[in-house]
C-alpha cells in the first residue's frame, strides 16, 4: 500500500510528502485503536453473556454494545476516509467526510443517551445539531449531483 502511493509522490512537493506520511501514521494508528476497541467490545460482549446478563432488550446492555459497536464504526469510517484521500493523492480530509461522522458521531451520543440525566435543552440542542448537519449533507450531495449533470468537478 505505502509502495504503490509513495510511487506518484515521488515528484511531490515536500509538504505533500509529508502530509501522506502524516496521514498512513494516522491509518496505522486508527487501525490499532479499532483492534483495540474490537477486543474491548468483544470482551464486554462476552463477559455479559457469561454473567447471563445479557438482554439487548435492557437499555444499559443496548447502551453498551452499541455504543462500542458505533465507536468502531466512527473510527473506520475515518480511517476509510484518511485512505481514499490519500490514494487519490487530494485534500486529507473532505468536508463531506467529515460532515458525516459528525452525524455519526451524533447519532451514537443518542443511541447512549440517557434521556432522564440530561435536560431537555441539550436533548434539543443536540437534535438540532444532528438535523444541521443531515442537511448540510444533503445540500453538498445535491450540489455534487448538480456539478456532475452540469459536467463540473468540485473538491469539498
Amino acid at each position: 500500500m505505502l509502495h504503490r502511493a509513495s510511487e506518484g509522490l515521488s515528484k511531490a512537493k515536500p509538504y505533500h510528502l509529508f502530509e501522506h506520511l502524516i496521514a498512513n501514521i494516522l491509518v496505522l494508528l486508527i487501525s490499532f485503536i479499532v483492534v483495540v476497541a474490537l477486543y474491548k467490545l468483544g470482551e464486554d460482549v462476552l463477559s455479559l453473556l457469561v454473567s447471563r446478563a445479557f438482554d439487548p432488550l435492557k437499555h444499559e446492555t443496548f447502551q453498551t454494545v452499541f455504543g462500542g459497536i458505533m465507536t468502531l464504526l466512527i473510527a473506520m469510517e475515518f480511517k476509510h476516509s484518511i485512505l481514499v484521500a490519500t490514494k487519490r493523492q487530494q485534500n486529507i480530509i473532505q468536508v463531506k467526510t467529515v460532515i458525516l461522522v459528525s452525524i455519526l458521531a451524533l447519532a451514537r451520543k443518542f443511541i447512549i443517551l440517557d434521556i432522564h440525566a440530561l435536560e431537555a435543552a441539550k436533548i434539543a440542542a443536540l437534535a438540532l445539531a444532528l438535523v444541521a448537519l443531515g442537511a448540510v449533507y444533503w445540500l453538498m450531495r445535491e450540489r455534487d449531483a448538480w456539478n456532475m449533470e452540469h459536467g463540473r468537478q468540485e473538491e469539498g
